[in-house]
């Protein structure tokens, strides 16, 4: 494998799994039900500890393969100097902390406390905060590049509550079937809901200033990086439309349509999962692309 898919991938894992800590976080430490949280903070406790570990894993896989393309040579990667090089760069200096901040979080399992699922949460913002010091999103200094690197931790921080949100949800319509969690996981599921749509709309308002502040206008050349710019808007709308379609017309047919409209929320949900995936591969792979 080339070093630059290599960095492709654990991009994508990286971002993918620090988003789903975040993600899942926000529902065990924040909008379950108080006596709730026990049982959803064990439901996605698998999720959340293979999250902190592929987190881990990625970014020292990832900072590996940056070493060998700033190198210029991939056998530099066995090269403690050239390493020492790399993690003297700003990218190195912003990258160690998606080393430590995951290693934190995995270490935060053998806690048996309350406070484990907060500190899970922060953990997660943090490092999404922190990716918003790579990339294209520290390409300006001063006042506008501080001003870029906080829309774009936003953007994260709601695109993480939003398209990561979704598997858990998934989780809690299994658990609304139990009559001892029904009222609990609904409530978790609305609040979801609610906030959802504040999410969604955060991560259309801090995408266009991104892609204005990168690009400038107009956003779409013919350029590679403007086109898979334009394809991941398109995925994005398709993300929108199923998200009301779920929100204003399947949901208020839970009680007359049953069962049958359950399953069609579970399979659109399952469908705008699959499509944020691909968002967030293409986020991987415009980070190898010169914005034009």
């Amino acid at each position: 494998m080339a070093l630059s898919t290599l960095y492709i991938v654990c991009r994508w894992l990286h971002f993918a799994a620090v988003m789903l800590l975040a993600g899942s976080a926000f529902y065990s430490a924040l909008l379950s039900p108080k006596r709730f949280k026990a049982h959803l903070a064990q439901r996605l406790h698998p999720l959340m500890l293979a999250s902190s570990v592929v987190a881990l894993l990625s970014a020292v896989a990832l900072l590996a393969a940056q070493t060998g393309l700033m190198s210029g040579d991939w056998r530099n990667i066995t090269d403690p100097d050239t390493w020492q090089a790399v993690l003297g760069t700003g990218f190195g200096e912003a990258w160690q902390w998606q080393i430590i901040l995951p290693l934190i979080a995995c270490a935060t399992f053998l806690l048996h406390s309350a406070w484990r699922q907060p500190l899970l949460l922060l953990l997660g913002l943090a490092q999404l905060t922190g990716l918003a010091f790579v990339g294209h999103a520290a390409m300006l200094e001063g006042w506008p590049g501080a001003f870029q690197r906080a829309n774009h931790a936003l953007h994260l921080i709601s695109s993480a509550f939003w398209v990561c949100g979704l598997l858990p949800l998934l989780l809690l319509m299994t658990d609304a079937r139990n009559i001892a969690l029904r009222s609990d996981a609904i409530r978790a599921m609305m609040r979801f809901s609610r906030y959802g749509h504040l999410a969604v709309a955060l991560a259309i308002f801090t995408g266009i200033i991104n892609a204005l502040m990168i690009l400038g206008w107009p956003l779409v050349s013919f350029a590679l990086y403007s086109q898979l710019l334009l394809v991941k808007i398109l995925l994005v709308g398709l993300m929108v439309a199923i998200a009301l379609f779920n929100r204003y017309w399947l949901v208020p047919r839970f009680r007359r349509a049953g069962q049958r409209a359950q399953q069609g929320f579970i399979r659109m949900t399952q469908a705008e999962l699959l499509l944020g995936t691909l968002v967030v591969v293409l986020v991987s792979i415009f980070a190898t692309l010169a914005p034009a």
